[in-house]
């Protein structure tokens, strides 16, 4: 990226402007001739597994990483700054009005590089361009995105605290690739809770950018893959604030139930920092608010969309990638 990109004069872009850091430097690189063989006694396991992950759900801010796969913030921070200068990551950091804003880490040409390797593949077959971290830094898509991926990172992290854990995690992407003749979640997922409560489903993640009839809308899409598939994950729709979700509710109440849907909404103004606990509101009567591995509960007919067996159609390109890292020696400097 170049050291300072221009404002856009209007949408989401004219609030903040990308840039790369300029304390950070590292030798000039041609993407399509990236010399691996120096990398290869100094990337482990962990580093590969966070090229993969970005790979999959895109960019994923310096707080999200370490929640994930470091014990502290400052160390962190040192590994993600190697891997910078190796070229396995690129990074950049939106300019904001006020205060500043972490570094937001993407797959860099090392790291495209790599992968494409290990999946016998060329970078170009894997999505990967040259211009992969400007288009993400300047997408009108970028607040949405690590909204999405603020929510899962936090599910998955609780592994370290407690016996709940998030065992899979497909991207919009993904979804896309797997059931985009039907549906278009945000997030796939399955979290399972002390052992023996399972709750599939699709995450929306609402911004409030669309409009109520266009999310009501996606209602008969699910409804339809049910019945296409003959399984039945729960729906969770999260909201910015209160007030939205409340207007959700008022408007997908009567539909959900006619469709026969699992649906259960929460906001932000509840969920901060704790999305497992006793937010998530059912559609369907008596309304409480309850913990998310409660929904398996609250409705024993979930089955999960995605099996665990990969069939013969999946690669090293399209299997999920696992929430959380390998256990890891230290890297070698």
């Amino acid at each position: 990226m170049s050291p300072a990109l221009p404002r856009s004069s209007h949408g989401p872009g004219s609030r903040y402007t990308a840039r790369a850091a300029f304390s950070r430097t590292r030798p000039t690189r041609q993407p399509h001739h990236v010399n691996l063989t120096p990398l290869v006694h100094r990337i482990t396991n962990r580093d590969q597994w966070l090229a993969w992950m970005l790979h999959e759900h895109r960019v994923l801010t310096t707080r999200q990483i370490t929640r994930l796969a470091f014990p502290s913030l400052r160390t962190a921070q040192r590994r993600l700054r190697t891997l910078y200068e190796y070229a396995l990551l690129d990074s950049f950091r939106p300019l904001v009005q006020s205060g500043s804003s972490p570094e937001h880490y993407t797959l860099g040409p090392a790291g495209a590089a790599l992968l494409a390797a290990q999946a016998g593949c060329d970078t170009s077959e894997m999505g990967w361009r040259p211009s992969h971290t400007g288009r993400i830094a300047y997408s009108p898509t970028l607040g949405h995105d690590l909204g999405t991926n603020e929510l899962l990172t936090q599910l998955a992290a609780q592994t370290h605290a407690t016996q709940a854990r998030l065992t899979l995690w497909l991207s919009a992407r993904s979804c896309v690739r797997r059931w985009g003749d039907l549906v278009h979640p945000d997030a796939y997922a399955h979290w399972y809770d002390d052992g023996w409560r399972e709750v599939p489903f699709f995450l929306e993640y609402d911004t409030g950018s669309e409009q109520l009839s266009r999310v009501e809308a996606k209602l008969a899409s699910y409804a339809a893959f049910t019945t296409a598939t003959g399984t039945r994950p729960a729906l969770l729709i999260h909201t910015r604030t209160a007030s939205r979700e409340a207007a959700l509710r008022r408007r997908l109440t009567e539909p959900a139930r006619t469709l026969n849907l699992r649906v259960a909404t929460a906001s932000a103004d509840f969920t901060t920092n704790t999305p497992w606990g006793r937010w998530w509101l059912p559609l369907d009567p008596p309304a409480r608010r309850t913990e998310l591995a409660a929904l398996a509960s609250r409705w024993p007919d979930l089955t999960p969309a995605y099996k665990a067996q990969a069939s013969e159609t999946d690669s090293l390109l399209t299997l999920p990638v696992p929430p959380l890292p390998p256990t890891d020696p230290a890297p070698r400097r």
